[in-house]
């Protein structure tokens, strides 16, 4: 005799519950490497109410973004996700910011060509290439943070 009940919706959570797991484990296993943040802020910060961080995408086919991370950020990584950019490292060089906002997409395997630069300024200042990554700066409220793709150029604009 045919069984004529309505099915069951295991199947359906089980598939969910799979694609949930899924993704839990891709974030995990991404989660070091690959941060997100809101989307960027268009408008640099006023006086020291936070840092400035100017991005160049410039090079990738886009335009200078500009972004404010409120208050004191312990990093120059806080201080670009604080601003509303996402950011990853490079795969095989830990520590080496390889893609801002998902760009350059994929992530550029040779970067001594074209790689992300990280600049300093006081607003309204010339840029200084920083001596230091980005995960060990600590950028004071009023500081503007730059990141320019390419060969080391620095930010297309004056430090805002």
């Amino acid at each position: 005799m045919r069984d004529t009940r309505t099915p069951t919706r295991r199947p359906l959570r089980r598939t969910l519950g799979s694609a949930a797991a899924a993704a839990a484990l891709t974030a995990g296993l991404l989660g070091t490497a690959v941060t997100t943040a809101p989307a960027a802020q268009a408008a640099a910060c006023t006086g020291t109410s936070g840092v400035t961080v100017v991005v160049d995408f410039t090079a990738l086919g886009g335009g200078i973004q500009t972004g404010c991370a409120p208050g004191d950020p312990a990093t120059g990584l806080a201080a670009l996700t604080g601003a509303g950019f996402g950011y990853a490292f490079h795969p095989r060089f830990p520590g080496m910011v390889c893609r801002i906002n998902a760009l350059p997409n994929p992530c550029n395997g040779a970067p001594a060509t074209a790689y992300w630069s990280y600049w300093h300024a006081a607003h309204g200042g010339a840029w200084s290439y920083s001596t230091f990554g980005a995960g060990s700066h600590d950028p004071a409220p009023g500081d503007v943070e730059g990141w320019a793709f390419g060969a080391g150029a620095q930010p297309g604009i004056t430090a805002p």
